[in-house]
């Protein structure tokens, strides 16, 4: 029992306190802003103004949607736990905990002073808890379907 806590509970656990301290002011858009053109100014030369703050705009995009993913992942993992296969009761619990992470961590960023929030990063969270989990079901529908050989397979 402790060792399947720690081996499918924990990491999903682990990520969500990641995720939830990332709503801080250390990765605040001036803090992330400073890293992001230090990397670019050394791998491309100084950008214009505008072209870097549209590359810092998606780069905060995509980290929101691919950590909430990987919550949803984590989450979907901790519920499986040594099952195999593909249930969509424990897809719907990852993307569930997605959720329930997601919106507290907007409103926890709208007392931090150098943070905003915005109900359209819940739904950009939530997307990506989606489109994660359907990536999940397609590859273990496929591996299902060749193990077996058969063209059709369990949901």
């Amino acid at each position: 029992m402790k060792r399947n806590f720690a081996r499918y509970w924990l990491p999903a656990l682990a990520w969500t306190g990641v995720v939830l301290t990332a709503s801080g002011d250390p990765f605040s858009a001036q803090n992330t802003g400073s890293i992001l053109e230090a990397v670019t100014a050394f791998f491309f030369g100084p950008l214009p103004p505008q072209t870097f703050a549209t590359l810092h705009f998606l780069v905060r995009k995509s980290a929101h949607f691919a950590e909430y993913g990987i919550l949803s992942l984590m989450w979907f993992r901790a519920w499986r736990g040594v099952r195999g296969g593909f249930q969509w009761r424990w897809a719907l619990a990852g993307i569930g905990m997605a959720l329930a992470t997601a919106i507290p961590d907007e409103v926890h960023q709208s007392f931090v002073p150098s943070r905003g929030s915005s109900g359209w990063d819940v739904l950009l969270d939530l997307c990506g808890a989606v489109a994660v989990q359907v990536v999940l079901w397609a590859l273990i529908r496929r591996r299902v379907v060749r193990a077996d050989g058969s063209s059709a397979a369990p949901a």
